[in-house]
């Protein structure tokens, strides 16, 4: 399962309806930490198939999804589960953190 590019209008569908947790990306093509994180996200998408869902929101095409979660720095990485925020990451990390915080929700 690849990682979901969602937007404004399939932000509720794609993440707070899912069935598993989902480590949701805010990001922009001009961030460089954003772009330095993308591989590792891809490589969590398949290592993380079936139980959890990578999600990615980018701020400048999608600002209505940025506004709501209050999005002030990029990258910001939140995991939902049932619909609701229960983790943030701020900042780019080695893909040994994303794992863990999603573990965490599994």
């Amino acid at each position: 399962m690849s990682i979901i590019n969602t937007t404004d209008a399939n932000f509720d569908q794609d993440v707070l309806q899912a069935d598993k947790p989902v480590l949701v990306d805010f990001w922009a093509a001009w961030c460089g930490p954003c772009k330095a994180i993308a591989p590792t996200l891809e490589e969590l998408a398949d290592d993380y198939a079936g139980r959890a869902q990578i999600v990615k929101v980018n701020v400048d095409d999608n600002p209505e999804v940025a506004a709501r979660f209050g999005i002030r720095s990029i990258p910001t990485l939140f995991v939902f589960k049932g619909g609701e925020k229960v983790d943030t990451i701020v900042g780019s990390r080695p893909k040994s953190e994303f794992a863990a915080l999603l573990d965490k929700h599994l």
